[in-house]
């Protein structure tokens, strides 16, 4: 029995051996995936991790994504938050208990989503998205519908010979190897890219533009995430121009500068305009809800602002909704202020509002 015992220890002995003569294992390739369409956030650290360094976040049903699992309410702040961190080369820190801390360095996602006006609006008003500043990270523009104006037109080769000419350009940068840190196979490490005096002279002006633009009074004071970052925008944009015409190139040139504002200006004007229409539709719509809850759930002739916030409709439970939409409808005759220590249902009120319906006079 000892002599059998032995030689079982001498052929483990040798299996451990051979074992460690073997070479280390391979290291595995990356993930083919280069581009996503409706991630949560740990899935894009994940393909980040095992993943290429450079990902996009690519769809034209913007509206999956928005409406998916990554923005919904319990995860909408991580989200933003998260995404948000992309946006300046910052490490990514990920603890997680089954596969403990590490940190991806070198990582860059780029966003590009088509999204229907009826889904997009909802999150242009969303505090936690516009006011963290996710929202004001992306160059946001609702084009002119062309509906009407597609008519038939005759066959151009020109355009062909444009759309070649770009294609070309295109995968000439595409298949150019990514620059990255030596001995990783997924860090980038690109060049800088810097400014000229004049280039830097012009982003300078416009900084200072926005940003006197953003005084309580100004131009920009409701739009402030947007006006904050337009500066960064436009410098980025007149980078991604530079590299565009030569990508060697090692500093941006006052018209790619120019350039790069006029652009940053133009998205600029877009927040401005859909954070707006974005705002009222959604302060109409809860006025609009508060007047149906009126009309057929509350059947008492006057209405207290405790009342809409017990009792009323649940996105109206909060005093500053309440009383937004209570406005709107005091504006448009569905609510009429009652005089300052009313006795509404036996006690007097310091605010009351008569409820106007279609079949009781004032």
């Amino acid at each position: 029995m000892k002599l059998a015992a032995s030689g079982d220890h001498d052929k483990a002995r040798q299996a451990q051996v051979d074992l460690n003569d073997l070479p280390a294992a391979p290291e595995a390739p990356l993930s083919p995936n280069r581009t996503a369409t409706e991630p949560t956030f740990e899935g894009l650290v994940k393909l980040f991790e095992i993943g290429h360094p450079s990902l996009g976040l690519f769809t034209d049903e913007g509206g999956s994504f928005m409406g998916g699992h990554a923005m919904n309410s319990d995860n909408r702040l991580k989200t933003c938050a998260g995404l948000s961190n992309f946006w300046d080369g910052t490490p990514i820190n990920r603890t997680r208990a089954g596969d403990g801390a590490s940190t991806l360095r070198g990582r860059r996602l780029a966003s590009h989503m088509m999204v229907q006006p009826v889904a997009a609006r909802p999150l242009l008003a969303d505090p936690v998205a516009s006011g963290q500043g996710f929202l004001a990270r992306f160059l946001i523009c609702e084009p002119e519908s062309t509906i009407g104006h597609r008519t038939w037109r005759e066959y151009r080769p020109e355009s062909d010979t444009a759309t070649a000419v770009f294609s070309a350009k295109l995968r000439t940068l595409l298949e150019t190897g990514l620059p990255l840190r030596e001995g990783t196979q997924n860090e980038l490490e690109p060049h800088s890219l810097g400014l000229s005096s004049e280039a830097q002279k012009l982003l300078f002006e416009y900084y200072d533009q926005t940003e006197l633009a953003q005084l309580p009074d100004g131009e920009f004071a409701h739009i402030r995430p947007y006006a904050s970052k337009s500066a960064e925008q436009a410098a980025r944009i007149a980078g991604v121009l530079t590299l565009w015409e030569n990508k060697d190139a090692k500093v941006v040139n006052p018209e790619a500068m120019a350039n790069g504002i006029a652009l940053a200006r133009y998205y600029l004007s877009e927040a401005h305009r859909l954070a707006d229409a974005a705002l009222i539709s959604v302060k109409i719509e809860q006025a609009e809800l508060l007047r149906m809850w009126l009309m057929h759930t509350w059947f008492e002739p006057e209405v207290l602002l405790s009342n809409v916030m017990q009792k009323g409709p649940n996105s109206l439970r909060e005093s500053p909704t309440a009383k937004a939409a209570i406005a709107i409808l005091v504006e448009h005759g569905w609510l009429v202020p009652l005089p300052v220590g009313v006795k509404v249902r036996g006690k007097h009120r310091k605010s009351a509002y008569q409820v106007i319906r279609p079949d009781i006079p004032v």
